[in-house]
């Protein structure tokens, strides 16, 4: 069967590097944005340039109707999704008390809603098929919790439990699915918060570092080929030793 991997929030930062990864490997690749379709596009015209296949679609994950015009999509350009990895998420920083209803319900809408949608829309192919993968993307804050992203933690440590239980779930079927836990990544969504702040995380490190997107690029390609064969409901936490 083809290899076809659908990566959501794919325009830049770790789903970039994702999609990029997978498409090195062989898997042809739907890059997934909700706002910034100009990267999106210009990572499918990479792609393409270095000789694999993309093509770029915008859709918002926490909206069921757009997951399944893009999975639609991803079907009629390329046959059905074989590896699916949930990657869009949004973050931030509040005191619990000052967390909105709003920005609770943003938060698990995309984070943990978002991976259901599009879980639900690959979900009766791979079940036909009797074979897939599925990756989902957590978070070291989801595993041990973060003062001041109470609901982030939240819908990371929930997505967890969704790898958890939908493993035991499906692995009659040989679809599996695991999930990564990247640490302190080098991407826009942690400058935000100053180079002080960055520099007291990579002292915290013990391997003295900040992640790399392409360190969770490799992570994910290592779960989604046969030398993971044998692995599904886990999680893997790629931190440099951040948390112990």
């Amino acid at each position: 069967m083809k290899k076809v991997a659908l990566v959501t929030g794919s325009s830049r930062g770790i789903g970039r590097a994702v999609a990029l990864r997978l498409a090195r490997e062989g898997y042809a690749v739907c890059i997934n944005c909700r706002q910034r379709m100009d990267l999106a596009q210009q990572l499918a015209q990479q792609i393409i340039g270095e000789g694999g296949q993309a093509i770029a679609v915008q859709a918002d994950v926490s909206r069921r109707t757009e997951v399944d015009e893009m999975v639609r999509r991803t079907e009629e350009a390329f046959g059905p999704v074989t590896l699916l990895v949930n990657n869009a998420g949004v973050a931030g920083m509040a005191l619990f008390q000052d967390v909105t209803d709003e920005m609770w319900e943003r938060y698990f809408s995309v984070n943990l809603n978002g991976a259901r949608n599009t879980i639900c829309a690959v979900l009766p192919r791979m079940l036909h098929e009797k074979a897939g993968c599925i990756v989902n993307i957590s978070s070291i804050w989801g595993q041990h919790g973060a003062s001041c992203e109470v609901t982030y933690s939240c819908t990371k440590h929930a997505l967890i439990g969704l790898t958890r239980s939908l493993a035991l779930e499906l692995a009659p079927s040989h679809i599996r699915v695991n999930c990564v836990a990247p640490g302190v990544i080098n991407t826009d969504m942690v400058k935000v918060l100053g180079q002080d702040t960055l520099d007291s995380l990579v002292e915290q490190t013990p391997l003295g570092r900040l992640g790399e997107p392409e360190d969770i690029a490799a992570a994910v390609a290592f779960l989604a080929g046969e030398g993971a064969s044998f692995i599904t409901g886990q999680v893997l936490t790629c931190d440099g030793g951040f948390v112990s």
